[in-house]
């Protein structure tokens, strides 16, 4: 498959492994800058404080390190889960018992073990072989079963944006980067795979999706007879096409931005049925 500009090059493996001790130490360096009162701003998560979103990358790191390091047994789910629906559930349930839990922490304890799980969890991830099944499946990209390398990308998105979070709310720079911030939208393309899933096309059928920016890129989300593949490129005969800057691409991709911003920030032309899918990709369990 071509392209006006070269050849389509399927989206494969994204390394992100060595990413995590810079990124980690960014996230230290924000903490410990912050005031006291910067800790109760509220964030672009609903319902959440700067502090509730940190407490929230601390059980990330928490559940990693004790589930896939250390082969803590799991606890079961309340009730059984029998799709996409129910382990959003189950999982806003797991986020919401720790947050609550975790007011009891004073910034520092928490700053404190952060600097504790997060050099471990760089470690864990530089450990793994890239091409293993991975501990958890990424089900936001319509995935049952992963390789090592999108599971270990998919807590590179989830500390990225969390942080990004933080950023926005204590007015902070964002770490807008190539290196931060191309891997997250690369990652955030495979959530198409889910969004357009029951989207029926011909083979071949494209949409374009253009990022601008300095960690931007062009891809393409292209129909086979199975389900739609995401190529980096764009193809010449897309059925539809879409332009926006880097901000709005990650704020879309995680839930951070009203439709009716996103529509007003986002340009589009071609396939109404495609288009309309675009507002709600979500590289994120909503």
């Amino acid at each position: 498959m071509t392209s006006t500009t070269g050849r389509l090059e399927p989206l494969g493996v994204v390394s992100t492994a060595h990413l995590f001790p810079g990124l980690h130490r960014h996230l230290m360096d924000l903490l410990q800058s912050m005031a006291p009162k910067d800790w109760s701003r509220p964030t672009l998560a609903p319902a959440w404080t700067v502090r509730d979103v940190v407490t929230h990358l601390l059980d990330g790191q928490v559940r990693r390190l004790s589930f896939q390091r250390d082969q803590h047994p799991m606890t079961p789910p309340d009730e059984p889960i029998t799709g996409y629906a129910d382990l959003v559930t189950f999982l806003n349930g797991l986020n919401a018992d720790w947050t609550r839990a975790a007011r009891r922490m004073s910034p520092r304890v928490l700053m404190q073990f952060l600097e504790l799980t997060g050099p471990d969890v760089s470690e864990l991830f530089a450990s793994i072989d890239p091409h293993g099944t991975a501990f958890f499946p990424v089900a936001w990209a319509d995935e049952s079963k992963s390789e090592n390398w999108f599971d270990i990308g998919r807590e590179y998105t989830e500390w990225w944006h969390h942080q990004a979070q933080i950023r926005d709310a204590v007015g902070a720079p964002p770490l807008y980067d190539r290196e931060w911030l191309n891997p997250v939208l690369e990652l955030s393309m495979k959530a198409f795979c889910h969004a357009f899933k029951d989207v029926k096309a011909k083979p071949a059928t494209a949409l374009v999706f253009h990022v601008y920016g300095d960690a931007g890129g062009t891809w393409s989300v292209v129909a086979t007879p199975e389900s739609w593949s995401i190529f980096r490129g764009k193809t010449p005969s897309a059925a539809a096409q879409v332009r926006c800057d880097q901000d709005t691409a990650w704020r879309l991709f995680f839930n951070a931005l009203p439709e009716t911003e996103a529509r007003r920030r986002i340009e589009t032309e071609g396939d109404p049925s495609l288009l309309e899918r675009l507002f709600s990709v979500r590289g994120v369990m909503v």
